[in-house]
């Protein structure tokens, strides 16, 4: 199906904050070269550009404009989330090697940052301010653990940081104060908040929103303290107001093609970017706020 005909598709299920129309295919990658294959992982980059991660393992990067691909490195693995460190480097979490391969953004030299230990490197984020890396682990349903891990920005060594269990621990999201990590638990259909004690620990866990109406995948604050969550299943992105409680549908495809089981989420100002694990593309929607890219305010931390 071409782009023009996938627009056409996009339709809702019911009452939502965003028209159809707000969403677009952003780079359509089913015949490009590289191809962009099942996409996951997406940020926005401090050149400006979108970089998504491809079920073979490969780091690309999209023009903003869409017209343009081109791979960056690759793994050879499974890439899941992805995560700048500032203009320093990017984190990408690989489910076949269990681990996650830092990028030097200024050589391009790719290396393994964690050693053997996280089962499922699922996402990451980077607590700058702290000098931490947060990984989620997604281990299966039947075999509930360890779910987070903390490793050190510097020399990847690391630990457990929060046992849980959760519920099929997944994206994650650093509070807009730093003094939290956000964490959606999947098939429990919920987004925890986790504080992040003084010195750096694990503190109380509560939930921010349950009930949601689909399976959370991945989260993204915007300026305002609103949090964003896209959901695998159905195709769609909710948005909890800032200070917790019911999720609203932000904006859904009924059909699954413009949102094909969006994954990951990114903010560039007013423009919000998801990955399709459904498909072939990266999905642009224009919304009605504004959220700051994360490898700018890693970046600001250290100022």
């Amino acid at each position: 199906m071409s782009a023009a005909a996938i627009q056409h598709a996009f339709s809702t299920g019911g009452a939502t904050v965003l028209p159809a129309d707000r969403a677009s295919v952003l780079f359509d990658g089913i015949f490009s070269s590289p191809r962009l294959q099942h996409p996951e992982g997406i940020a926005v980059g401090p050149d400006g550009w979108i970089w998504v991660g491809s079920e073979n393992g490969q780091i690309l990067r999209i023009a903003p404009d869409g017209s343009a691909i081109e791979e960056v490195a690759s793994t050879g693995g499974f890439l899941l989330g992805l995560a700048f460190d500032g203009d320093r480097a990017l984190f990408a979490c690989d489910s076949r090697h269990s681990a996650v391969f830092r990028l030097d953004l200024a050589d391009r030299s790719l290396k393994r940052f964690t050693a053997p230990g996280i089962q499922v490197p699922n996402y990451a984020v980077v607590d700058r301010a702290r000098g931490r890396l947060y990984v989620s682990d997604t281990r299966a349903p039947s075999d509930p653990g360890p779910s987070i891990w903390s490793y050190d920005l510097d020399s990847g060594v690391g630990a457990v940081w929060h046992g849980g269990p959760f519920d099929h621990a997944n994206g994650m999201a650093l509070s807009p104060e730093g003094d939290a990590l956000f964490l959606c638990e999947t098939f429990a259909r919920r987004v925890t908040r986790i504080v992040i004690a003084a010195d750096g620990s694990a503190g109380a866990a509560m939930t921010w929103s349950d009930d949601l109406p689909g399976l959370p995948d991945g989260l993204a604050f915007d300026d305002r303290g609103a949090l964003f969550v896209s959901c695998y299943e159905p195709s769609r992105v909710l948005r909890v107001a800032p200070g917790g409680g019911a999720a609203e549908v932000y904006v859904e495809d009924a059909t699954a093609h413009v949102l094909a089981h969006p994954t990951n989420i990114a903010f560039d100002g007013a423009r919000m970017f998801t990955a399709n694990l459904g498909r072939w593309h990266v999905t642009k929607i224009e919304t009605d706020t504004s959220g700051t890219p994360l490898w700018r305010r890693s970046a600001i931390a250290t100022d």
